[in-house]
């Protein structure tokens, strides 16, 4: 009787495919940064041809004035990862309890469930920065005691309150695609609703929603910049400083660029993120 074994060795034709693929996928992406090429190639001669090239270039693209105001810009900068990750938690935990309790089930949580509707339609109707303003401006007048009068902090509560009213419909999506079935075969195991929920329910739920979540920090990290209107020096209002002194506004630019090299890391692990949970769950 033969030994299995688990060597493999492919056969002609399957290395004649693999090469076929190799230098099809080598051409393809060669086609492509020739056409990327040739297209900023193309913008980038009709722009610095323009007439006002020059003086566009001095206002915006100043070399020395980005350097001298990098600093301040990206001092400003850390003050919005501060913000953002702060928010991303107190917005994870707000979104997934406001999403518990719209999904409540029973006629007795009725209400329960009235109230999580009530949050999600007030501040996802809200515009995020009339809810700055009015937070931000209109708390700190009332002088309440025990509540801090910080700009920083009512600019938090607000991105706060609004991001969580989105993310608790997202959580609340991963909830209710989850098939009855699981509750039923929890429950008919001995576990509790709470069991259920906690142990079966939302970590299928949690995963199922995690590219729609990166999205929603993607978005987070550019408006923490929006805390600038209530005068916190973030890294817009770092900018604004700067530009304000000579009128050139390369400082934008700059915070511009730093913004960029934050949010495009981000965008690109969510998109190979969301391609590798499709590919586990069969859709692409």
């Amino acid at each position: 009787m033969p030994v299995p074994t688990d060597d493999w060795t492919p056969s002609a034709i399957e290395r004649e495919r693999t090469a076929y693929r190799t230098r099809a996928t080598r051409r393809s992406a060669l086609v492509a940064a020739m056409a990327s090429v040739a297209v900023l190639a193309v913008v980038a001669a009709a722009v610095t041809s323009s007439p006002g090239w020059p003086a566009f270039r001095e206002t915006f693209f100043n070399w020395d004035k980005a350097v001298d105001s990098l600093p301040a810009v990206a001092q400003g900068l850390w003050l919005n990862i501060r913000v953002m990750l702060v928010c991303a938690v107190c917005i994870a935990v707000l979104g997934m309890v406001v999403a518990i309790m719209r999904t409540a089930r029973g006629p007795v949580m009725f209400p329960v469930r009235a109230l999580g509707t009530a949050y999600v339609d007030l501040f996802r109707g809200l515009p995020l920065l009339l809810l700055l303003f009015l937070l931000g401006f209109g708390m700190p007048s009332l002088r309440l005691a025990g509540l801090p009068n910080s700009a920083l902090f009512w600019g938090g509560l607000a991105i706060t309150l609004s991001y969580s009213a989105y993310v608790a419909e997202v959580f609340r999506s991963g909830i209710e695609s989850i098939h009855p079935s699981q509750w039923a075969a929890a429950r008919s195991l001995g576990l509790t609703y709470r069991q259920t929920l906690r142990h079966v329910v939302l970590p299928q739920a949690i995963r199922r929603v995690t590219p729609a979540l990166m999205n929603d920090v993607v978005s987070l990290q550019k408006d923490s910049g929006l805390v600038a209107v209530l005068g916190v020096v973030d890294a817009i209002r770092a900018a604004q400083i700067e530009t304000s002194v000579d009128y050139n506004f390369t400082p934008y630019v700059v915070a511009g660029a730093l913004f960029l090299l934050l949010t495009i890391p981000m965008a690109r692990f969510t998109d190979w993120l969301a391609r590798r949970q499709g590919l586990r769950s069969g859709v692409l």
